[in-house]
Formats: C-alpha cells, structure tokens, sequence
C-alpha cells in the first residue's frame, strides 16, 4: 500500500479519462476553447502525470474560430484496444462527436472521424467480440438519456441506429457514460446532478448491452453532496472513469474542485483525481470503501509514487507541451529565439477582453496551486507595444500587469476586468524599455507587481481571487486560472518566464 496526495494532476484538468496499454497508463481532459486540444498524460503509477503530447494540434482536428468561453472540446474518452489508440469527444461549437485515433498516444493523431449521433460525453467500448459501441448523453423524441450505437470495426463509423439505454438514476443532467465489462455483466457508469456542488457519480449493470440497466442499491457511488461532506477541502466530485491496472486492482479517476478557504468559490478549475476501488461481494463498486474522497489517500498502486513539483520555468530552448493558447492561434505572432533565450510575440489588435473574432496573442499554463508567483522580464521592442503577464480566467475575468510604449517612454500599468467592469491602474514610466513583470497569487487575493531598478519588489494593483472563480462567472463556465504572456499591440519579447510554488 502506498500513500499518495490528490489532485494527482493539479489545475483546470476536468472530465479525466483513462486506459491502459500494458504497463502504461494514459489519461486525457477536456480543453474547452484551448488550443492545442486534449492534453494526454503518462503515468506509470498514476498519481504522478506528465503531460505528452496533445490529441487535437491541427485546425482540421480542432476548429475553434467561433468559439465562446467554455465552448469548443467537452469530455473526452481514451481507450486502447488492438494495438490502437483511440479518443472520442465533442467539439460543442463545431460539427459535434468525433474520434481520432493513434498508433503512439504521443500522436501525431487522425483526422475526425465524425458521428452522427448527438450529444455530448461520448464513450468508445470495444466488446470481448470486436464490436464497438459508442454512447453519448443526448435527447430524442423529447427523452433525454444515455444512448448507444455500434461503429464499424475499422473505420468507426456509426452504422447501427440509437437506442436509449438509460434516462439515469433521477439525477439532473444524466451525462459522462463509460460503459466496461466484467465477469460477463455490462457495466454503465454515469455523472448526475450538474457539474456543480450536487455531482455524483452513479453505476448500472445488465447481462444486455441494450439493457434494461438495473441501479447500484448504494449508489451514488462518489459523491460530496451530503451533509458529511460538506465542509470537505474536495467539493464537486464526479464525471469518473473506472480502470483495472496490470496487477488487477481497481482505480477510479474523477474531476473534483477545491475550494477556496470559507467560501465555496473555485479558481483552480476542476481538477483530476484518483480514488482505489474494490468490489462488494454482490458485485458492485466501492469508491474509497465508502463513497467520498480525501486530499491524502492509499491504494495498491501500480508502483510508488514520487514527490511532485508544480514549478514550470521556461528558458524558450525547447518546445513545452504545457501552453495553452486562446482559441486556434496564428503561428506567426509567436516567434523562439532559441539562442538568446527570449520569445516575441506580437499582437494581433485583439485584446484579452475580446470573447470573439482574431484570438488574442497569448500562451498560459495551468495554475497549479493557490498560491503561487508567475514571473518574467519584459521588453516593450517597438513603439505602440503593449504586452506582458496576465491571470486569465477568461475575457470577462482576468488581471494583467504590462508595458506600454509610446513617444519614446515605456510605461508599466495593471488592468483589472470582471463581468463588465474594467479598472486601470496610474501609468508608472519605468527606465529603458524592459521590466521585470511579477503575478503573486493568493487565496485572497491576485498582486500584480514589478521589480523597479533598485531590486524592489512594487505592487501595483490586487484582484480578488474571487474575481476569478467559476462560481461568479455571468455565464455557466468550466474551465480555470491560467498564468500566462501576452501581447494586445506590437512587438513585445519575453525573457525566461516561471511559475514557482510559494
């Protein structure tokens, strides 16, 4: 038995999914209105991840001019079966469900294969007879449920009509079915009640593919909706893919949030989190031995896990896998100079604040903890620049600190945005055109900073954490804070940038 912590991978990583190929393990998330799309993790133990590569890299996978904050990739499914890698999901802002497949999850990945059958969610199960079956949450005929279809075997196309297995267990938004097979029973495992603080996880079984589906008497199966729950440090647990690794133990991986400290507000994003498994004596899955989760948990892991780091630096030598960008970004307006270790970006015209049209110049991570320092020099190179840090949470709601230049002097500002409202700090002229340009995150409260010629650390603006937390947001939104660069006006080059742990 081996102790690990959760989240076993920290930051906006939601909906997990996973398969086994061998010894390996490999687990995607959605990625919403972010560009590269599904981001695919290795682990040999499970808790500790490293990101490596991306399902969606190309605009013909991954179309996302017209996307809307928290539109774009839903919920994801990783399957390997025959030497084949496969993932199924939604592209809820364009053209719908699709799989891509792999030979090496490193990728490079196929072109869509698309499904006519709605919905979202989508799960791929490969029977003991080669068949393939594809479900997916959705509604017809005034039904909203869980329905399947089967694919062909070589292609995956859909070539079978829907049929409805299950409208679920009574929850609000029955959604994220995975079906598995073991000791002869079809097993059909669900989200229900909202991705909020009501998400449940919940399981059915059959003799029958096509049902009916009998419930699981002590489902749900994971939840942290009840009163014992409540004042957990875990909130939201759900959307939950099952996995027996290569000793036969059972695992279960699940989203889940942490909240702020006395407030039930989240800024992290939902994260990934891994839970041991067993089976009662009548054949039903027991998460934890009672149905909750903890931050610190032990299993019979795979193979011992080692300390993390949730520090990332980057000097610009190597390509990261780690950046998001907004939206399907023009390759042009980011540019590595490899020997003198700097990255230029310019921009677009598009502001951070715009939800639509050219996407901003910028690349973000995932903020990893709460509390966290996000740095990097920044050069104004031309006149009318304008660029530099920024904690984003999305075009409504995220704080910045950057350089302006004009008339030959460069100035360093803050701009705070949420909902509507947008408040710019006094334009302090600093000397030259570079500055060090500092994020201190914080459970209360974002401290947007510069380092003045002296060495002197000088905050110029605080955000609210709460201005970034999903909880507040005007409209319903999924994803979390990203630290990251950018560029609204000109050339503006970036020494090495880090985000380091506190």
């Amino acid at each position: 038995m081996c102790t690990y912590e959760n989240p076993v991978i920290k930051g906006y990583n939601p909906d997990p999914s996973v398969c086994r190929a061998g010894e390996d393990y490999y687990l995607v998330t959605s990625s919403f209105e972010y560009f590269p799309g599904v981001p695919v993790y290795h682990s040999k133990n499970l808790v500790n991840w490293t990101m490596v590569g991306h399902c969606l890299t190309r605009k013909e996978q991954l179309f996302l001019d017209s996307t809307r904050p928290s539109g774009g990739i839903y919920a994801p499914t990783i399957r390997f079966y025959n030497g084949r890698f496969c993932m199924a999901t939604t592209n809820v802002s364009h053209k719908g469900n699709f799989i891509v497949t792999a030979p090496d999850p490193r990728g490079p990945w196929s072109n869509p294969v698309w499904i006519k059958q709605g919905g979202i969610d989508p799960d791929i199960f490969f029977d003991d007879d080669g068949t393939v079956y594809f479900t997916s949450t959705g509604s017809d005929d005034g039904k909203t449920g869980i329905y399947l279809c089967s694919l062909h075997p070589e292609t995956l196309e859909q070539h079978t009509q829907s049929v409805l297995l299950t409208m679920g267990g009574g929850g609000r938004f029955v959604e994220a079915p995975h079906l598995y097979k073991k000791d002869g029973t079809y097993y059909l495992m669900l989200a229900e009640g909202g991705t909020e603080f009501g998400h449940m996880v919940t399981i059915f079984r059959s003799r029958s593919i096509t049902g009916p589906y009998e419930p699981c008497p002590h489902n749900p199966i994971l939840s942290h909706r009840g009163a014992d729950a409540q004042y957990s440090p875990i909130q939201c647990t759900g959307h939950a893919d099952l996995l027996e690794d290569h000793n036969g133990n059972w695992w279960m991986v699940a989203l889940a949030t942490r909240p702020l400290p006395g407030v039930m507000l989240h800024n992290l994003g939902r994260e990934t989190f891994l839970a041991p498994v067993t089976w009662d004596k009548d054949g039903w899955p027991v998460v934890n031995g009672g149905g909750t989760i903890a931050l610190s948990l032990s299993g019979p892991l795979p193979a011992a896990p080692n300390k993390k780091d949730d520090n990332f630096s980057d000097d610009y030598a190597t390509e990261k896998p780690d950046y998001l960008y907004i939206r399907n970004p023009a390759p042009s307006r980011y540019t590595r100079c490899l020997q003198g270790k700097t990255l230029t970006l310019r921009g677009s015209g598009s502001a951070l604040r715009e939800a639509v049209g050219e996407p901003p110049t910028f690349l973000g991570i995932r903020q990893a903890e709460f509390t966290m320092t996000a740095q990097a020099e920044v050069t104004a190179a031309t006149d009318g620049a304008k660029g530099g840090l920024s904690a984003y949470y999305g075009p409504d709601y995220h704080y910045a600190i950057y350089l302006t230049r004009f008339g030959g002097v460069t100035y360093v500002r803050t701009v705070r945005r949420v909902h509507d409202l947008e408040v710019k700090s006094e334009r302090v002229p600093i000397y030259g055109d570079t500055a060090t340009l500092c994020i201190l995150t914080g459970k209360d409260c974002y401290k947007l900073c510069y380092i003045d010629a002296a060495g002197n650390t000088v905050e110029l603006a605080r955000g609210a954490t709460a201005g970034l937390c999903t909880e507040g947001t005007a409209t319903m939104t999924f994803t979390g804070t990203l630290l990251g660069m950018f560029a609204e006006r000109g050339e503006v080059v970036f020494g090495e940038f880090t985000v380091k742990a506190v």
